[in-house]
């Protein structure tokens, strides 16, 4: 006799699988089709406002579990406080300049001080955006 005959489960119609890489896209399609989000924001417009700075990712590496905690935990507390009744928008971002995306492109051999300013920007921005497409 096999193990699995020895328990005695109930029976069900639902499928002993979840296939949710498949599943979850068709909730996401309904939630935009019936404007879910913005039909919740609707709800409390006019009330007090909650806003939860959300300081993003710098866009200069891979995403990692850091990233996810820290997004998981502000949408947590941003939707508690929505569905107490705040007007609580999230709106999110990438954090697109600064000191990181510099040490990475030095770090990359880029020579700051052999080119203009200008033509430094543009490179930061150039890598930003390909790391922001990545994140994506």
């Amino acid at each position: 006799m096999k193990t699995k005959e020895t328990l005695h489960l109930g029976k069900t119609g639902f499928p002993m699988r979840g296939n949710l890489p498949n599943r979850e896209v068709e909730w996401q399609k309904g939630w935009e089709e019936n404007n879910i989000y913005e039909r919740r924001q609707e709800l409390n417009e006019g009330k007090p406002s909650f806003i939860l700075h959300d300081g993003p990712p710098y866009a200069n590496g891979n995403i990692h579990l850091g990233h996810a905690l820290n997004k998981i935990s502000k949408d947590i507390i941003v939707r508690s406080k929505s569905m107490s009744g705040f007007r609580a928008p999230y709106v999110p971002g990438w954090d697109t300049h600064g000191l990181p995306i510099e040490q990475v492109l030095t770090n990359k051999g880029v020579k700051r001080k052999e080119m203009s300013r200008a033509e430094y920007l543009k490179k930061c921005e150039e890598y930003a955006l390909t790391q922001v497409d990545t994140q994506r």
